[in-house]
């Protein structure tokens, strides 16, 4: 469900920017084998998914053939680190940058490529996975000791964190939200005991994702932001 979610708040995001820059060209990093990518290709983008693994890369190719979008979406191998070289500077008008934040070494300056790479009012939208979350869920599993390694290990973040990093960086906020605030932490058992639960808590879901409280305690956060001038 969250990767639905998060092609339905990006397209959403894209439908209001995309109106004053039009530009159609984007950088998916760490894209892997085209989950998000193909979904941009299919609405009329240029996609160049960036990753490291030549495996994902080569089944990006078999998907993109199968979809008939060899001329909309290709793969460079590459990552945070050589993405200014591998896709060059002021070349994209939107970085998708999901699930990659918390496992390079140094976000920041994987911020500071990303924002090397767009082009005036070119646009970012960022998914992280978030600690408090993450420890909350596990906790509620039972699983109190590796709740605990999860709140003292490195490389997770909470939405303070991730938007100051975003500003640090060179970008202006313009939208964030939640996804699974609410939803990832309630029981399918519970959901098929009443008549119209799931569609509730759908609802429910969108209502809350703009609420700072709710955000910070979601499994992923979704950032969108602007490169500031």
């Amino acid at each position: 469900m969250s990767q639905t979610r998060l092609s339905e708040i990006l397209v959403a995001a894209l439908d209001g920017w995309s109106v004053d820059h039009p530009g159609r060209e984007v950088v998916d990093l760490g894209g892997g084998t085209g989950g998000m990518a193909i979904g941009l290709g299919e609405r009329g983008y240029r996609v160049r998914v960036v990753d490291p693994s030549p495996d994902a890369l080569a089944a990006l190719g078999r998907r993109t053939a199968e979809v008939h979008l060899n001329d909309s979406v290709s793969g460079l191998q590459g990552d945070a680190t050589d993405l200014v070289e591998v896709v060059g500077a002021t070349s994209t008008d939107l970085v998708v940058c999901h699930k990659v934040l918390e496992v390079v070494d140094d976000p920041g300056q994987a911020l500071a490529a990303i924002r090397t790479v767009l082009r005036p009012g070119g646009a970012l939208s960022l998914v992280v996975t978030q600690r408090h979350a993450a420890v909350l869920t596990q906790a509620i599993g039972g699983h109190i000791a590796q709740a605990h390694r999860t709140w003292a290990a490195p490389g997770m973040f909470d939405r303070d964190q991730v938007l100051t990093l975003v500003r640090r960086a060179g970008f202006e906020v313009v939208a964030t939200r939640g996804v699974g605030a609410i939803a990832d932490h309630v029981a399918e058992s519970v959901l098929d005991s009443e008549a119209g639960a799931h569609a509730e808590l759908l609802a429910l879901e969108a209502a809350v994702a703009t609420d700072a409280a709710f955000q910070a305690l979601a499994p992923l956060l979704h950032v969108f932001a602007l490169r500031s001038s």
